[in-house]
């Protein structure tokens, strides 16, 4: 994930109206965008009268440097200090050949100040740049407030709301997802279109299981391994009389796994996590998976790839690991809670506190403890969070998602497993749209709430069905 935010800047004006304005627009723009971290690429100020545009001959010069620098920016800020030339904009863009996120700002008027050396007309100036951008077929962000002060709070936060739109356009439409195994013969539910997903950007790696499996059988009683287990003994607390056998075949698949993953240059993952794993090799991959997301590497149940996608996409929205559930239990009565159960491979910090790395519970049962070491034990801690499933519909040739708010509980429970107890305001209305539109059961969740900057992302600038429950 890159380090930094990068926009490139077009400050509009026409000429009719005071210049003094463009210049100090620009200036606070770039103090601005430099105090909140962000990277800016703009012409130098002498490049164009004012260092702002307005002429054919100023996109001309933009639109260049916008080429010259495309790998580095994230999105365009369009600022109007005051009316703008809308063609000097729209212009510059389209000559950029850039395809990223846009955010029109204009500034305010001052009734008290509307003599003609500080009266902006940015109000008007703002609907005929959205018009003609709209003409041309772009689609942008919009501030909160029509008018706002590039030097307002509100717009530090439409800045900060329009980089996390940036980041999950750009991580998504080059993401790269390492799929681990075959599904689950047992699970059609996860079928999905590799075709679809690279229409978008979106490449898939596969490796057969059975390449992890000898590389990890290949590998002896190294030090990179010994100081894997060493890092597995103080992720979590491991079950009282492990064999130190199962914490070295660990410590060998996880190895084994992290390789080809950098080797591929993956973003995130899907693992086969049943039943092969555990007979052909003899372990979980669980606590495998639960150290990559805690290390920013998110990695989905069940060879779920499109549930790899979309704990990828939580973690470019919020910087948070995500974790990967099945909508699994009502709550009694309450119709605005359930549990969400895994076996679980949460990252820590996800959980929130790792109760016991033991044996797998349900799949232990029947496959044999001594094959399943490696579940993260744990009930999930309060909080607020973002839940997020995007799926292929390869009949329709569309890739559809719902995302949504609510937040963990400190409800009770008593059963095995990751356990989270989830609130989620009309939660009925959302099962009932997962029902009719063909979802799956599993949805991928992160702590922290960054629903409006998924959907925005998703329908405006990667064109995807978007279902949003509010």
């Amino acid at each position: 994930m890159k380090s930094q935010t990068v926009f490139g800047i077009i400050v509009g004006t026409r000429g009719f109206f005071p210049s003094s304005l463009a210049v100090q627009g620009r200036r606070d723009i770039l103090a601005k965008l430099n105090q909140l971290g962000y990277g800016a690429i703009i012409p130098p100020e002498d490049a164009t009268p004012h260092g702002a545009i307005e002429t054919l001959a100023d996109a001309k010069v933009c639109a260049r440097l916008f080429r010259e620098n495309a790998e580095q920016i994230d999105g365009i800020l369009v600022l109007l200090p005051n009316f703008g030339d809308e063609l000097g904009v729209v212009e510059t863009i389209a000559r950029s050949g850039l395809q990223v996120p846009i955010l029109v700002q204009a500034s305010p008027d001052i009734v008290a100040k509307m003599d003609m050396a500080h009266r902006r007309d940015s109000f008007c100036g703002k609907l005929s740049v959205c018009n003609n951008l709209y003409q041309r077929g772009f689609t942008i962000t919009n501030t909160t407030r029509h008018t706002c002060d590039i030097n307002s709070e509100a717009f530090t936060a439409d800045l900060h709301y329009f980089a996390t739109v940036c980041r999950i356009v750009r991580g998504t439409s080059t993401a790269r997802l390492g799929m681990i195994g075959q599904r689950p013969d047992p699970f059609n539910t996860v079928r999905f279109s590799e075709k679809l997903l690279e229409a978008s950007g979106v490449h898939v790696n596969a490796v057969d299981l059975s390449e992890i499996i000898g590389a990890a059988q290949a590998m002896g009683d190294t030090e990179a391994v010994l100081q894997r287990v060493a890092e597995i003994q103080g992720y979590g607390p491991v079950a009282p009389s492990t064999p130190s056998a199962h914490l070295l075949r660990q410590a060998k698949l996880a190895l084994a796994v992290e390789k080809w993953i950098e080797d591929n240059e993956c973003d995130a993952s899907a693992i086969q996590c049943w039943a092969s794993i555990q007979n052909n090799y003899g372990c979980a991959t669980c606590l495998t998976m639960s150290m990559m997301g805690e290390k920013g590497k998110p990695s989905a149940c069940e060879t779920d790839v499109m549930g790899a996608l979309s704990m990828y996409m939580l973690r470019l929205a919020t910087g948070n690991a995500p974790g990967y559930l099945d909508w699994n239990n009502n709550y009694d009565d309450d119709e605005n809670k359930c549990i969400n159960i895994h076996c679980s491979n949460y990252p820590k910090s996800f959980i929130g506190e790792i109760r016991e790395i033991g044996t797998l519970d349900i799949l232990g049962a029947s496959l044999g403890e001594e094959r399943c070491f490696g579940a993260v034990k744990g009930k999930v801690s309060p909080g607020p969070m973002t839940f997020l499933k995007i799926s292929t519909d390869d009949t329709r040739g569309v890739i559809k998602l719902y995302v949504g708010e609510g937040e963990f509980t400190d409800d009770p429970t008593d059963t095995v497993g990751g356990v989270a107890v989830c609130h989620v305001e009309r939660l009925q209305e959302l099962l009932d749209t997962l029902c009719l539109n063909g979802f799956e059961h599993h949805v991928a969740m992160v702590r922290g709430h960054a629903a409006k900057a998924l959907a925005e992302a998703a329908e405006k600038y990667l064109g995807w069905e978007v279902y949003r429950h509010n």
